[in-house]
């Protein structure tokens, strides 16, 4: 995992998964430093990810106060039970449903949740983070956030897109890739998380970026982008559109085996293969 700060109090804990035929998508967990820090999300859960030591070169684990689970997929829930040893007084916000789909593997400690609804807000002591539901989403617990000191907009997988390369999927800014490359990223990730977006009326879907719009956060922080500071109006335009498009249609049997034969024996496919075993 590589780690930066976007802003002087939000740290970025980025990662990335090859996704075979469509590149490279970023994994990212963020670091609120508020009076009561925050961690957005916990990360990956594959072999070889140690969260919380990388989380500790942001600040000490035992300090976190809160960690916002925008959803409970496993890409932003990977450290979640390590961290929560790590940070005995931390408590978890999620919604109801994201707690109950967690204890289908393992429950959340009652005790330690928090548990909150799009539009409601949380206290952190020097701001404020209000939930909102995004208006693209693969999880339908899912909760992003607006934070009203930063003016950071945490979005989950919303605006979220794979990048061709390792690097760019990792990067600091997503003005490090072409902005041709970052809309078509967008508007394809889009109908591959959010598949049910192409049935949608278009107008109605429209409606649904005004409170990103009536925000106007000057920084989107994607699980699944590189972060993207002062293109905010540009990226609701480019996802605006998504609605009433044709779907994705996922490889099928013959096309994996064509992608199996494409791949370097000791490249990206196996290696995937040998950390998930």
């Amino acid at each position: 995992m590589r780690v930066h700060r976007i802003r002087p109090d939000i740290g970025v804990l980025s990662d990335s998964l090859p996704v075979p035929g469509l590149g490279y998508l970023s994994v990212n967990a963020f670091v609120l430093l508020a009076a009561e820090p925050v961690v957005v999300d916990t990360g990956l859960g594959l072999p070889g990810r140690d969260f919380v030591t990388t989380l500790g070169s942001v600040l000490d684990p035992a300090d976190v106060r809160w960690i916002w689970l925008t959803n409970p997929e496993r890409d932003h829930t990977g450290g979640i039970y390590a961290l929560l040893a790590a940070a005995p007084r931390a408590r978890v916000v999620c919604t109801f449903g994201t707690a109950g789909y967690l204890s289908c593997e393992r429950p959340l400690p009652v005790d330690r949740l928090h548990l909150l609804n799009p539009g409601q807000s949380l206290d952190v002591g020097d701001r404020t983070l209000t939930g909102f539901r995004p208006p693209l989403y693969d999880n339908p617990t899912t909760v992003a956030f607006f934070d009203d000191r930063s003016g950071a907009c945490f979005s989950s997988d919303c605006f979220g897109g794979p990048m061709p390369t390792v690097d760019l999927a990792e990067a600091e800014d997503v003005s490090e890739v072409d902005a041709e490359d970052v809309e078509a990223a967008q508007l394809l990730w889009a109908t591959v998380g959010s598949p049910w977006v192409v049935n949608t009326d278009p107008g109605r879907f429209l409606g649904t970026f005004q409170p990103i719009r009536d925000r106007n956060p000057g920084l989107i922080l994607s699980a699944h982008l590189p972060p993207a500071p002062g293109v905010t109006t540009h990226m609701i335009d480019t996802l605006g559109a998504v609605a009433g498009t044709a779907p994705w249609v996922a490889p099928d049997q013959a096309a994996l085996e064509l992608m199996i034969t494409e791949f370097d024996p000791e490249g990206d496919f196996e290696a995937e293969e040998d950390d998930v075993h």
